[in-house]
C-alpha cells in the first residue's frame, strides 16, 4: 500500500499495553521485512534529487575547501594601506601612493556615512524588526494553540467512541475466541473419527 494512502488504525485507549517481549516480536518482526538499506536509502515516493550546479568559481572555491587550501586572493586590502614613497623615488611611485591615499580616503568616508546612518536610523530598524518578530511569533503560538486545542477535541471524541464499544468489542472477541476454540475442538474430533475409521478399515482388512 502507497505510504500517502495507508491508513493506521489504532484503539489506545482500551487495549492492553503490550509486553516487553510483546514488543520485542514486534520490533523483529518489522525488523525482518524492512529492506536493509532502509535507513540510508530514500524512500522510493522521494522525487530524485536535482544535480547540482554551481559557477566556475564556486566550483574552484568548492575544490580549494576540499583540498584544505589556504585561501588566497580576493579583494587587495593593501590598496588602503598608506604608502609614503622615499625621498628621490621616481613620479610613478608619488602617482601610486596618491591613488592609494585616494582609495583609503573613499574608503574611511564611506564607512563614516555607513555608520552615522546606523547610529541614525539602526536602533529605530531594530526595534521594528523586533515588533514585527513578535507579531509573527505570537500569531504562531495562536495557531499553535488552536491546532492543540483541536488535536484535544479529536483525542477527547475518539476516547470517547472507543470507550462506548469497548463492552461490545470485548464481547465480540470472547465470542471469537469461543468459536476458534470450537472449530479447533470440531476438528480435532473430526481428526479423531478418521483415525478411528482408518484403524477399523485396516483392521477389517487385517481379517
Amino acid at each position: 500500500m502507497s505510504l500517502i494512502s495507508a491508513s493506521h488504525d489504532s484503539l489506545p485507549y482500551i487495549e492492553p499495553t503490550p509486553t516487553d517481549s510483546e514488543l520485542s516480536q514486534i520490533t523483529t518482526l518489522i525488523t525482518r521485512e524492512l529492506p536493509s538499506t532502509y535507513l540510508t536509502a530514500p524512500h522510493p515516493l522521494l522525487p530524485p534529487l536535482d544535480d547540482a550546479t554551481f559557477s566556475p568559481a564556486i566550483t574552484q572555491e568548492l575544490a580549494r575547501v576540499a583540498a584544505g587550501e589556504p585561501l588566497t586572493g580576493g579583494i587587495d586590502l593593501t590598496r588602503y594601506e598608506p604608502t609614503a614613497p622615499a625621498d628621490g623615488a621616481p613620479a610613478a611611485e608619488y602617482e601610486s601612493a596618491l591613488a592609494s591615499a585616494y582609495a583609503s580616503g573613499e574608503h574611511l568616508k564611506t564607512r563614516l556615512t555607513n555608520l552615522t546612518l546606523l547610529n541614525e536610523f539602526g536602533k529605530n530598524a531594530w526595534l521594528v524588526h523586533n515588533s514585527q518578530l513578535e507579531q509573527i511569533l505570537t500569531g504562531l503560538e495562536e495557531e499553535l494553540m488552536v491546532l492543540k486545542t483541536e488535536c484535544e477535541v479529536v483525542n477527547k471524541e475518539r476516547k470517547g467512541l472507543q470507550k462506548d464499544v469497548e463492552v461490545e468489542l470485548k464481547t465480540l472477541e470472547e465470542r471469537w475466541r469461543k468459536g476458534i476454540g470450537r472449530v479447533l475442538e470440531v476438528e480435532v474430533a473430526a481428526e479423531k473419527v478418521r483415525m478411528e475409521i482408518l484403524e477399523k478399515r485396516r483392521q477389517g482388512t487385517a481379517v
